[in-house]
């Protein structure tokens, strides 16, 4: 269960962001996660519960914004979103769009921060 360390890597990068920013206790953090970035997403919120009682962020909050697949379709010049991604295929048109411009995020966006 690899989510167990992604929970703990985003709890010390905002334990060491807030520590940097000196302004009081996190309250949540903000993160982006895509549908290609390997990580499911129930297991990460389970790993994140576990892990934040033996940090320094034990009342944190994870806020988790899905993020969906994004290609680009040469064939109709357009940045589309792909509502499956079992295939690589343009909703609009069915061409194979090889171009993945989004959908493997997992990122640290925001840390709200009590004062």
């Amino acid at each position: 269960m690899h989510e167990l360390s992604i929970a703990m890597s985003i709890l010390d990068i905002a334990a060491d962001e807030a520590e940097r920013l000196g302004q009081g206790k996190v309250a949540a953090i903000h993160v982006r996660l895509g549908a290609l970035a390997g990580v499911v997403q129930d297991a990460l919120r389970s790993a994140f519960t576990m892990a934040r009682l033996e940090s320094p962020l034990p009342e944190a909050e994870l806020v988790i914004e899905e993020m969906p697949v994004k290609v680009y379709c040469a064939g109709c010049a357009a940045e589309r979103t792909l509502m499956v991604f079992s295939e690589l295929r343009c909703p609009a048109c069915g061409a194979p769009t090889p171009h993945v411009r989004g959908g493997r995020e997992l990122e640290i966006t925001a840390l709200e921060i009590e004062s």
